[in-house]
């Protein structure tokens, strides 16, 4: 499952274009309705990806790519696969005497697998940049 995170880090790099950098952790979590520590994690992993950059001393955040540049996939990427090695997790001890806990795991391992190609695919196809557009137009 693809956790909150990643719809908060799209709320933190919306916020950081929208307000030219000029936003702290404390800004953000007012926004995001959350804790700053949980804003500071996030935004940790968004710039260990090379997505954002701050500097001590300087307040606010600087995004390291454009928006257009910048897709979910990358996004997830950096919020969800440092603790994930994927979509689904298959259970890993099914029984080996049952004629099912001995095949699960290779039958569900393409379909599973595909699926998550698919998602990742239109994750690639998609920007913070349309994000920002709509929210913009709705503002």
């Amino acid at each position: 499952m693809i956790s909150s995170r990643f719809s908060v880090a799209i709320h933190i790099l919306s916020l950081i274009d929208m307000n030219e950098g000029k936003v702290t952790s404390d800004y953000i979590a007012g926004s995001v309705n959350t804790n700053a520590v949980v804003i500071r994690r996030i935004m940790s992993l968004l710039g260990k990806a090379g997505i954002i950059e701050s500097h001590p001393g300087v307040t606010g955040m600087k995004l390291v790519r454009p928006l257009s540049d910048i897709t979910f996939l990358d996004v997830y990427q950096a919020i969800e696969l440092p603790e994930n090695s994927g979509l689904f997790s298959i259970h890993q001890n099914p029984n080996p005497n049952c004629p099912v806990g001995r095949n699960i795991q290779a039958a569900l391992e393409v379909p599973l697998l595909e699926a998550q190609r698919q998602l990742e695919q239109t994750l690639a196809e998609t920007t913070v940049e349309q994000v920002v557009r709509s929210i913009q137009l709705k503002a």
